[in-house]
């Protein structure tokens, strides 16, 4: 009986052992000498041997992972019992990853899928002729949905890219659309506003007719905006004289109101600093379809748009576009 029992135990030992992915990868030109792997509710970080790879085994709910090696990101497919082997070059992370073993199949098939996804975004964010970019998109969405079909794949995991797909094809296809309002918009006459201003009073577009309005649309809140700063001001400083006003205009919620002012106090923002009525149901930011910030609106001296999705002052195209304006 005693040995029956211990027989049994390392069974279930055994099977407790197996019950968990192994995982190990070999990475050039790597970015850190660890690696995340993470979920909403996991997070494992490995740590690479004398050799500089990587290995591990752990237990997870069968899912989608997050890989992030300091720099890079990565989607992968994990459920226990998988055995997989990754290599890649970080210096060429998106094109060179690729997996061996138990779980190759849904890890090869995630890499090649936001690769594809990765090079038709970079063709739609350049911009172009939208039809033929709309196309593009239809193509490499209707390959990815043909090809999550395979009988081969776990179909837990094609449940959930079948999910995935209208999503980001649809963030794509919007991101195309909101393209082509915008671009309706240059040319003709600019929706108005009439905002507080930080020195007092309101300020109008009508206010500033007869010159360039360059329109910084941001948030105290906003990374991105932030680091857009030390930029404007420095445009700012070198078109000083010219005929041009820089507005920024704040669409921080009514509570943070005293932070946005303080926030102009504390920075030595320039320009003229405005604060919307209603954050991002403003009517001006709804008229220029705002939905992220930082973004920037160029308008001509007779009040037409110039560019409703205008260059950031970090971006050289700028300079060019205001020198070509104001010479």
């Amino acid at each position: 009986m005693k040995k029956l029992l211990l027989i049994t135990l390392f069974a279930f030992t055994g099977a407790f052992a197996q019950d968990k992915v192994k995982f190990a990868a070999k990475v050039q030109n790597r970015n850190s000498d660890s690696i995340t792997i993470r979920s909403r509710t996991f997070n494992k970080v490995i740590v690479a041997d004398a050799k500089g790879n990587f290995k591990d085994s752990f237990s997870v709910e069968p899912g989608l992972y997050e890989l992030n090696d300091g720099r890079e990101v990565a989607t992968l497919y994990l459920k226990n019992g998988y055995d997989l082997a990754m290599t890649l070059d970080a210096k060429m992370f998106d094109e060179t990853i690729a997996f061996k073993g138990k779980g190759e199949k849904e890890n090869n098939f995630l890499a090649k899928k936001y690769l594809a996804i990765e090079v038709v975004g970079e063709k739609v964010m350049a911009g172009g002729d939208n039809a033929s970019l709309k196309a593009d998109v239809e193509k490499v969405f209707k390959e990815l949905e043909a090809k999550i079909q395979d009988k081969g794949l776990d179909e837990n995991f094609k449940t959930l890219i079948m999910k995935q797909l209208p999503l980001e094809k649809a963030d794509l296809i919007g991101f195309l659309e909101k393209g082509e309002k915008l671009a309706k918009l240059n040319g003709q006459k600019s929706p108005s506003f009439a905002y507080e201003n930080f020195k007092g009073g309101t300020t109008s577009l009508e206010d500033l007719k007869g010159k360039y309005v360059y329109i910084d649309v941001w948030a105290t809140w906003c990374g991105p905006c932030r680091q857009e700063i030390p930029h404007l001001q420095k445009v700012e400083k070198d078109y000083h004289g010219k005929n041009i006003e820089f507005v920024s205009l704040s669409i921080d919620q009514k509570k943070d109101y005293q932070k946005w002012r303080k926030m102009v106090t504390d920075k030595s923002l320039g320009g003229i600093q405005l604060f919307a009525d209603k954050d991002w149901n403003s009517d001006f930011t709804q008229a220029y379809f705002v939905d992220s910030i930082p973004r920037f609106i160029l308008i001509d001296p007779q009040g037409n748009v110039v560019s409703a999705d205008a260059a950031r002052p970090s971006d050289p195209a700028l300079r060019q576009q205001l020198d070509k304006l104001l010479k």
